[in-house]
């Protein structure tokens, strides 16, 4: 073989080697630096948040407790609420247009709200388990529990692509409560102190925002009371986590580096 040719394959191969090891190559963590606290009621099981004109919208769980809320930050206290029927298991919430969309875990049943009034407009069907949910200008973008995460169309929700959620070569599995963020996705892991952030067109986890110590333990209700909550104010760069059973909000920024909790701004 002559010498061009098998230098160019092993150049080839190395390459391959290092592209190999590159997707394996976990993503980079970065810290938090809370900001200011908002209070939240520890009877709420949140499953899901978002923030918008003023307002914090909260979608609850458990059967027999699961609503939807438009809440004053300030205050914490519900301007709205809409009680779902017992039977259902109420999960990820979002707005489109004038309407508020909001599905249920098994019962493969979702609502759809006026925004305004939270007057029931119409429902909708779909399959597999409600989780997570956030939007796009176009497209909404919803997890099941899975490393899936699945995008759709807002007028029949049926799915019309999806990507695999994977740290490096691993797949990230119980990914939970949603949010578009700088056209990247940050997703709650249940069970887990990190947020993943990741690329909406290829499912890699583009870095992890670690917020281990954000609440302390003596303020959890039970073992359940789990980070699970993200809202982003896109108009003042302002990014809102909490958890299930909660009793704050916290506004962070991301910091470089490992987790920094500073005395943040009361409120």
């Amino acid at each position: 073989m002559p010498v061009i040719a098998s230098l160019r394959i092993a150049c080839g191969m190395v390459m391959a080697a290092l592209l190999y090891a590159g997707a394996a190559v976990a993503a980079p963590v970065s810290g938090y630096k809370v900001v200011a606290k908002y209070p939240h009621s520890t009877g709420s099981y949140t499953e899901g948040f978002f923030y918008r004109d003023g307002l914090f919208y909260e979608g609850t769980g458990l059967k027999g407790h699961s609503a939807v809320l438009a809440i004053q930050p300030e205050t914490g206290r519900a301007l709205q609420q809409r009680e779902l029927p017992e039977q259902y298991f109420g999960e990820g919430i979002i707005d489109w247009g004038p309407n508020i969309f909001e599905w249920t875990w098994q019962s493969h049943v979702g609502f759809v709200y006026d925004r305004f009034s939270l007057r029931p407009v119409r429902q909708f069907s779909y399959t597999g388990e409600g989780w997570g949910m956030t939007r796009t200008d176009r497209e909404i973008i919803t997890s099941d529990g899975t490393a899936i995460l699945r995008f759709r169309s807002p007028e029949t929700f049926r799915e019309t692509r999806h990507v695999t959620v994977r740290d490096g070569s691993q797949p990230v599995v119980q990914l939970n409560e949603l949010e578009y963020v700088k056209g990247e996705i940050y997703a709650n892991v249940w069970h887990s102190d990190r947020i993943a952030r990741i690329s909406p067109k290829d499912g890699h986890v583009i870095g992890w925002i670690d917020l281990t110590g954000i609440l302390p333990e003596d303020q959890k209700v039970n073992a359940e009371s789990v980070l699970n909550g993200i809202a982003y104010d896109a108009q003042h760069d302002r990014l809102f986590v909490t958890g299930k059973q909660w009793p704050t909000v916290f506004e962070i920024k991301i910091v470089n580096g490992p987790p920094m909790l500073l005395k943040p701004a009361s409120h």
